[in-house]
C-alpha cells in the first residue's frame, strides 16, 4: 500500500497565505474528494489532483470525485478549523485505499489534504461513504493550530 498517513499538503499551507483557497460556505471555492487505489503515492508534498491510480467511475462516482459541502470555518480556543459534510457515492463498486481533497475551482486543481483509509475500503454495488471526523480542535479534517 502506497498511502502512508494523513497529510495537510505543504503547498496548501503556502496557498492559504496567497489566498488561493476560500472556505466560505456558498461563495467560496469548490472542493472535491477523489478516491484512489493501493498504488497511489500521496504525501505532504502532493501538490495537485491527478487521475493516476484514481478508482474507476462506478455508480455516482465519476472521474474527479465528488463535490464536497464545506462547513463555515470557525475557531475553538486557539485552533482555527473547518470541515466538510460526509460524501456518499451510490450504486458504486469501489475499492479505495485513500482520497485526495483538492480545490476544483482554482487553476491546476491544487491539493488540500491526503486521506489514508488505513487499508482497502470496499463497496459492491452499494453506497461508498466517506465520513469526516468531528469538527473540533483535535479531530477536524482541516485545522490550524
Amino acid at each position: 500500500m502506497a498511502f502512508s498517513g494523513n497529510y495537510l499538503c505543504t503547498s496548501f499551507k503556502v496557498q492559504l497565505l496567497q489566498a488561493v483557497h476560500n472556505f466560505t460556505l456558498g461563495t467560496g471555492s469548490t472542493f472535491k474528494l477523489a478516491l484512489y487505489g493501493e498504488n497511489a503515492t500521496f504525501n505532504a508534498s502532493t501538490t495537485a489532483y491527478t487521475t493516476t491510480d484514481e478508482v474507476p467511475a462506478s455508480g455516482t462516482y465519476a472521474a474527479g470525485g465528488g463535490a464536497l459541502t464545506n462547513v463555515t470555518p470557525t475557531s475553538s480556543g486557539t485552533t482555527a478549523l473547518t470541515d466538510f459534510a460526509d460524501v456518499s457515492f451510490t450504486s458504486a463498486t469501489i475499492t479505495a485505499y485513500g482520497a485526495l481533497i483538492y480545490n476544483d475551482s482554482a487553476a491546476g486543481n491544487p491539493a488540500v489534504c491526503v486521506l489514508d483509509f488505513g487499508g482497502a475500503k470496499v463497496s459492491n454495488n452499494g453506497t461508498f461513504t466517506v465520513i469526516f471526523p468531528t469538527a473540533d480542535p483535535t479531530s477536524a479534517i482541516i485545522r490550524i493550530v
